[in-house]
């Protein structure tokens, strides 16, 4: 996995956490996983790419089920609130039925 695809995946997981609105505690795991973003970007800079705009597309055309499993794979990596992962599965398991 390259480095565009790894920040794709973490914004994706961002937007997968922001649409959890029964989980009452999910600004500050927002506010964990932008940090972990921006350390990211910070880390491994890409050269002349737009990630505003990257996350934007993400945010517009990525499709539920896809963001929520992403924000399992952030959650894993930042050592997220097991309560919001299990929040985040039983979604999933609706979206699939």
């Amino acid at each position: 996995m390259d480095l565009k695809d790894q920040f794709k995946y973490f914004v994706s997981g961002y937007f997968g956490v922001r649409e959890m609105d029964e989980y009452d505690l999910k600004v500050y795991v927002l506010k964990d996983i932008e940090n972990y973003i921006k350390d990211f970007i910070e880390v491994n800079p890409i050269d002349n790419y737009e990630y505003k705009k990257v996350s934007e597309e993400i945010e517009k055309e990525t499709p539920l089920k896809t963001k929520l499993q992403d924000a399992l794979l952030v959650l894993n990596k930042i050592n997220g609130p097991i309560e919001l992962i299990l929040l985040i599965k039983k979604r999933i398991k609706k979206i699939n039925k």
